[in-house]
This record gives structure tokens, C-alpha cells and sequence, in this order.
């Protein structure tokens, strides 16, 4: 089980202050300038030790993606794109942190934006989010007013921080669909290569990342990658928000570490199962796009460790 002192989203359920004041009394927005003054490299490898993969569905190494972005300007600018789509069916985590702790968000954009080179950051919200998009772009102004982002911030990095609606569509969720879009195009996957680290939004060079992805990267900076990469198990290192929905007796989000048994993640978050584990047929573990496993499968696993967001279960037999 996770330790509370281990947890990154200290506010997911909305108990406290979602704003600014509330943000830096749980840690956040605490010296960033130190963070940078450190370099674009100690962040990029402090990043790649943590170990975080993408938690937007392909778990690809953060670190490793956020290094594919070119060192030296050509001319053009560099931009990072946060995927706050959020339409696969069954994940309900993103919405949770845009709404209740979304300075998480802002602050990640801006730590992130600089190790890449980025001059702004571009968030694209699921069209369906209206409530959400208004409190991410309060949170936004909030540091725009407070002078941590924008021109001369007292982070000492010029930084902007955009945020986009979409309109609804499925295929957005796909980053480079999602690029499209924001270009006014229609959201329609393009041809790779190029990649986006050498031809993204606008012809420029550009990273994807979604949104929990980008959230943690502070607090991972703050207390180290060694400290996130020895929560986890091997290879699928730290915490993770966890939706569970269905036939539950308490549905709920949840921060857990990754590889927490499945059982024990039901019983002790969400109540058991509705009538009892002899109730229990299947799990979807991730979007509806992933299989089902069976009970009879799941019986020969020792734990289910859902890696990203929405997709690939891991799973390890039993010895």
C-alpha cells in the first residue's frame, strides 16, 4: 500500500484548495527556479532514473522522450503538447487532476516545457470538460498573475501556457490526430515519420505527454528519481492514478503504486466486489479498447500492474 507521504496527488478528491494558496501548501510551486537553475540535462536524466513511463496509454520512458527533442534551436520554435483528451471509455483520472489539483498541471508544463527547449505549452482538453477547462485556465491565470509563467517570471524562464477545446472527437486522443486539431485541420492521424520530436504542431519540433505525465515530473524532481523509481516494480517504477468503475461497492480514483494486487486494490479502495469475489467475472484492466480477463485468469496471476492510463496490462505468473 501506499505510503501517504509517497503520494504526488495530495488533493484528488477536492478536500482542499484547488488554487494557487492551497497549491504551494502542499508543496507545489516550491522554489521552481532552483529546479531550473539546475539545466535542461539534470532534469532530462533525473527524469529517465525515476524510471516514469507514459501515462497516457503507450508507456513509452518520459525521460527518454522528453531527450528526443532537438538541443540546439534551427530557428524554429518548440513546443509541448499535453494530452487532456481523455476520451477513452472507463478512465476517469486526468478529469480529477484538471479539476481538484491543477496546479500540478501548470507547473509540470513549465518545469517540462524548459528541459525540451519549449516556448509554450499547448493543453488540449476533451471537449466534453467544460467545468474542468474553466478551472485549468483559472489556475492558469492564477499563474500568469502570481508572475511564474509568462514573460520575465520569476522562474527566470520565458514560458506560456495555452489551453485548447476540443470538439468531442475519439481519434484526438491520438497525438498526432490531436496535432492536427489544433492546427484547425480535421483530427486525422498523420504518416510517421516524421516523428512530432522533428515535425509536430505548426512544423516545429514537438513532445506529446499526457497530463499525468507531465503533473508528477516536479515532485519527482523535487525528491529525486531514485526516490520514484524504488516505488513500483521493476521496469513499471512509481505511483499511478487508478479508475475503477463497474461493479464495485465504492467506484473511485485512487493513487496506488503500480504493481498493488488486483485484489487488494478492490477490497481496499473501492469495498470489494458488489455481492462478493464469488461475484466476480471479468475485468477490463484499462480503456475498452484493452480484452477482458477472466476470473480464471486472473487466478493465475499474482497481480495485475496497469502501467498507463488506458492500455497493457502486466502481469506476472505465479512461481
Amino acid at each position: 500500500m501506499l505510503k501517504d507521504q509517497d503520494r504526488i496527488f495530495t488533493n484528488i478528491y477536492g478536500l482542499n484548495d484547488w488554487g494557487l494558496e492551497g497549491a504551494k501548501k502542499r508543496g507545489q510551486w516550491d522554489d521552481t527556479k532552483a529546479l531550473l537553475d539546475k539545466g535542461r540535462d539534470w532534469i532530462i536524466d533525473e527524469m529517465k532514473a525515476s524510471g516514469l513511463r507514459g501515462r497516457g496509454g503507450a508507456g513509452f520512458p518520459t525521460g527518454l522522450k522528453w531527450s528526443f527533442m532537438p538541443k540546439e534551436s534551427d530557428g524554429r520554435p518548440a513546443y509541448l503538447v499535453v494530452n487532456a483528451d481523455e476520451s477513452e471509455p472507463g478512465t476517469c483520472k486526468d478529469r480529477e487532476i484538471l479539476r481538484h489539483d491543477p496546479h500540478t498541471l501548470v507547473e509540470g508544463c513549465l518545469v517540462a516545457g524548459f528541459a525540451m527547449g519549449a516556448i509554450a505549452a499547448y493543453i488540449y482538453v476533451r471537449g466534453e470538460f467544460i467545468r474542468e477547462r474553466e478551472r485549468l485556465q483559472a489556475a492558469i491565470d492564477q499563474a500568469y498573475d502570481a508572475g511564474l509563467i509568462g514573460k520575465n517570471n520569476k522562474n527566470g524562464y520565458d514560458f506560456d501556457i495555452y489551453v485548447h477545446h476540443g470538439a468531442g472527437a475519439y481519434i484526438c486522443g491520438e497525438e498526432t490526430a490531436l496535432l492536427e486539431s489544433l492546427e484547425g485541420k480535421k483530427g486525422q492521424p498523420r504518416l510517421k515519420p516524421p516523428f512530432p520530436a522533428n515535425v509536430g504542431l505548426y512544423g516545429c519540433p514537438t513532445t506529446v505527454n499526457n497530463v499525468e505525465s507531465i503533473a508528477v515530473a516536479p515532485t519527482i524532481l523535487r525528491r529525486g528519481g531514485a526516490w520514484f523509481a524504488g516505488l513500483g516494480k521493476p521496469n513499471n517504477t512509481g505511483t499511478k492514478l487508478f479508475c475503477i468503475s463497474g461493479h464495485v461497492n465504492q467506484p473511485c480514483t485512487v493513487e496506488e503504486e503500480l504493481g498493488i494486487p488486483f485484489r487488494e486494490l478492490i477490497d481496499r479502495h473501492c469495498g470489494g466486489i458488489r455481492g462478493g469475489w464469488d461475484n466476480f467475472l471479468a475485468v477490463i484492466p484499462g480503456g475498452s479498447s484493452v480484452p477482458c480477463l477472466t476470473a480464471e485468469q486472473l487466478k493465475m496471476c499474482r497481480w495485475i500492474s496497469i502501467h498507463c492510463a488506458a492500455l497493457a496490462p502486466v502481469l506476472e505468473p505465479l512461481q
